[in-house]
Parts: structure tokens; sequence; C-alpha cells
């Protein structure tokens, strides 16, 4: 489950309920559904579910279908209240696993488009950042973690914040594809 927006109208990096050691912090794993069920109230933000999910079908196109993605950004922020205005996009850092017959060469030469933040957030709506997995635990990917994990667990104001973590898996997104254009049908474009 996500956190409702705290008085701050963000996701607080610990569960309300918990002690301050609890495990049930920031990133919060949740599933695709529980993101478009909760944050597709407007049709800003439906648009960039759209994005998001058409996103994550090109990253399956290419077989990447193991891993996890981190979501943040004003997306996860309730901006439409403490900033009065909409959120533009959403931020992604999506970490994987190369697929079978790819390379890294093959991939930088192919699709790295899919990792351009100018491009992504143009043709998706995605802030998009890619980590591999399947490394060694050397200095490199610990600060890589670390920095995706600091940039994302305060905002540019300095407040501690809560962000959420989804499968990368593509189980549920038919389902969420079929929410969105239901609700849109309702209530605004998509």
């Amino acid at each position: 489950m996500i956190p409702d927006w705290n008085i701050s109208g963000l996701i607080p990096p610990i569960r309300p309920d918990q002690p301050g050691h609890s495990p049930e912090r920031s990133p919060y794993r949740v599933g695709l559904m529980d993101i478009v069920n909760k944050f597709s109230e407007t049709p800003e933000r439906r648009n960039i579910l759209s994005g998001l999910l058409r996103y994550r079908q090109a990253l399956h196109n290419l077989g990447m279908i193991d891993g996890f993605q981190w979501l943040d950004g004003s997306f996860m922020e309730n901006v439409e209240t403490t900033q009065n205005r909409n959120p533009n996009d959403i931020d992604v850092v999506t970490f994987f696993m190369m697929p079978d017959g790819m390379t890294q060469e093959i991939f930088a030469r192919d699709h790295m488009s899919l990792f351009n933040p100018e491009y992504t957030k143009d043709v998706f709506k995605v802030d998009a950042y890619p980590v591999e997995l399947g490394y060694p635990t050397d200095n490199w990917y610990v600060r890589q973690i670390s920095y995706w994990y600091s940039m994302w667990s305060h905002t540019r104001q300095e407040q501690w914040k809560g962000f959420l973590e989804i499968d990368l898996s593509p189980i549920e997104d038919a389902e969420a594809l079929a929410f969105l254009h239901a609700i849109s049908n309702e209530g605004g474009v998509v």
C-alpha cells in the first residue's frame, strides 16, 4: 500500500505508524496497479501514466523484464496543492538485467535513447536513467545506488520524502493500461 501524502504533500520516508528503524520505509515496494489507482486522478497524471506504460512497453519489447524501477519526482508529490501546478513527468531509474543475447555494446548502439532523459521526457514523459544489475558490488556500484537513494530521499528544499518501487515485469501492464483507458473515457485524455 502506498502511504498517503503527508502535510507537506510528500510520501513519507517511513510509514507513519512504524518506528524509525522499521524496514517499512522508502522505497516502498508496490504494484503497478497501486500506482495507477492512486495517481490517476487528473487528465495530466493519466497522460504521464500512459507515457510510463508506453516506456515500459518499449523496454519489454527489448526483453527487459527482469529488474525493478524506482519512481519519483513531482509526480510522486501533491504538487497540484503545494505548488499550484501539474507534474510535468515522472522520474524513473530502471534497475535491469541485460536481456539474453543483448550486450552493453549492442544496447548502447541501438537502444540507448531509452535512457536519454531528453528523448524519454519528450516521447514518454519519463525522466529515465539506467542501472544495470548483475555486477559485483564494487565501489562504483555502491556509489551509483547511493546517489539515487540520496537524491530521491529529499526535496530540493531538503525535506525528507519517500519514493516507490515497482517490478519491471510486464505482468500488470495490460491491466493498468485497460484501467487507464476506462477512466480516461470517463474523464480525460490518455
